[in-house]
């Protein structure tokens, strides 16, 4: 029997923070979602209008076997402009905003040891500012959202094209 573990990144646009997980060996599912605010069970609407305190998100499962939470910090941050807090590309604002949301001490340890390794990099000329938080209760969205770059395949290209795609080429390629 498979174990199973959870981790929570928001990266900008949950649609954008699926499909690279998704793909990956290990991965059971990946919900997006919200998090980190003070309503119950926000719904998009609520979230979009920036008065919820939550984050788009995406909850990741996965078998900590075949993909350790070191790993999946390390594909978080080659998804994203760790410089900019306040949201990710063409996606602006508090809901946007990039959080490791950690569910315990060990994912703790592992985030915070990543973001210093990235810090000590030099791979960046401004500040790595991406938060660390603890692990609020995470909302599923609705259901037009889950596997969104699946279902609208168009429109999922247009949202990688606001930025997103040409930063990580530049940044993150290898």
């Amino acid at each position: 029997m498979s174990k199973e573990e959870t981790a929570i990144f928001a990266g900008g646009c949950f649609w954008c923070m699926v499909k690279p997980f998704d793909t990956m060996p290990g991965i059971k599912k990946v919900i997006s979602g919200y998090t980190g605010g003070h309503t119950v069970n926000p719904t998009y609407e609520q979230v979009a209008s920036h008065t919820t305190g939550h984050t788009e998100a995406v909850e990741i499962v996965f078998d900590p076997d075949v993909i350790s939470y070191e790993q999946l910090v390390e594909i978080y941050w080659q998804q994203t402009d760790p410089t900019d807090a306040m949201g990710q590309f063409q996606d602006r604002g508090d809901s946007y905003r990039p959080v490791i949301f950690v569910k315990n001490e060990q994912q703790k340890k592992v985030a915070e040891a990543s973001k210093k390794r990235l810090e000590d990099s030099g791979k960046f000329d401004k500040p790595i500012v991406t938060k660390i938080e603890p692990a609020k209760p995470f909302y599923p969205a609705e259901d037009y959202h889950q596997d969104f770059y699946k279902k609208n395949p168009l429109r999922y290209q247009i949202e990688e094209a606001g930025g997103r795609d040409k930063f990580i080429k530049d940044h993150w390629s290898k």
